[in-house]
């Protein structure tokens, strides 16, 4: 059997809601509790187990693979519930998205703190792109 990764726990303030929140905005569903732990599961079966502490939360980064359709519509969702976002994780573009590797990718915050992003191509996927660095606006985008 191959080496594949499984699941992680994700800690949060309240897992109901940033469970809620990361599901509403890829597209996906909430799983049924499992004990202090309530799933959210990507497409490629890997299991995000969110768990609410009591105790301060170190910001994590989880980053989303996604189609071009699918970008669309997180990005849509993002805009429209008021989250902002940004083409970095320095936040040193706020309203914007990035085309890096001829793709697409946006970071924003989960209530908790995290930082999640979604694009959609790997990194180093096209290290010749002449899109690698660009950043573009984004219509009615929420900035911090």
């Amino acid at each position: 059997m191959s080496v594949e990764f499984n699941h992680t726990i994700v800690l949060s303030r309240d897992r109901e809601r940033s469970a809620r929140f990361l599901a509403d905005v890829l597209g996906l569903e909430v799983g049924t509790p499992a004990g202090p732990f309530l799933p959210v599961v990507t497409a490629n079966g890997v299991t995000l187990d969110f768990a609410t502490v009591g105790t301060d939360i170190p910001v994590q980064h989880y980053a989303f693979l996604v189609s071009e359709e699918e970008f669309d519509g997180i990005l849509a969702r993002l805009v429209a519930a008021g989250v902002p976002i940004q083409a970095d994780p320095q936040g040193r573009y706020p309203g914007r998205i990035n085309r890096n590797d001829g793709g697409r990718g946006v970071y924003f915050p989960d209530p908790s703190g995290h930082g999640m992003e979604a694009f959609t191509r790997p990194y180093g996927s096209d290290p010749a792109s002449e899109l690698n660095g660009v950043t573009e606006e984004v219509s009615g985008a929420t900035v911090n």
